[in-house]
């Protein structure tokens, strides 16, 4: 079952790279008290992630967190090594946080996942944002075109806020 605004957001390991390594982050102590703008795209280094959604969030950062959201952060069915790879390529520095979802593990406790089989990708995280505070899911946009990054992107997320 797919995740609605006002559920608590599933147990779930995420994978952050830092300075000293690959990082084991879970989203109860993650999104804990805080006010997270967080998005979802099925590749890293994908057309429309890497020319549209990414960068609209880059681009919008500091709008987002003057209307009080305290961490945006980018996740993906990619190993953490990549994510980092392609934030910093993106120029995402410390505007967005990649986070790995390396096994689709919080794709599949939200209920959005897709399967990319057609295009080598095998199961991978729906494109899809939403507004997190201390833990539950306040809003949820899940894009509905193939190859967009409007329901989702940034945007859209500022009119929610």
């Amino acid at each position: 079952m797919t995740i609605q605004p006002g559920d608590k957001l599933p147990d779930a390991t995420f994978v952050k790279v830092t300075e000293n390594g690959p990082e084991q982050v879970s989203t109860a102590d993650y999104f804990k008290g805080r006010k997270v703008a967080l998005f979802s795209v099925p590749g890293a280094f994908t057309p429309t992630c890497s020319a549209k959604h990414l960068p609209g969030f880059v681009d919008k950062a500091d709008e987002l967190k003057a209307k009080g959201v305290d961490e945006i952060v980018c996740t993906a069915v990619n190993d953490a090594f990549v994510m980092g790879a392609w934030g910093k390529s993106a120029g995402a520095g410390d505007a967005v946080t990649m986070l790995s979802d390396g096994n689709g593990d919080f794709a599949e406790a939200v209920g959005l996942t897709m399967d990319g089989k057609a295009f080598g990708m095998g199961k991978r995280g729906q494109r899809f944002s939403m507004i997190v505070n201390d833990g539950k899911v306040e809003a949820l946009n899940i894009e509905d075109a193939p190859g967009q990054a409007v329901t989702s992107g940034a945007a859209k997320l500022l009119e929610q806020l």
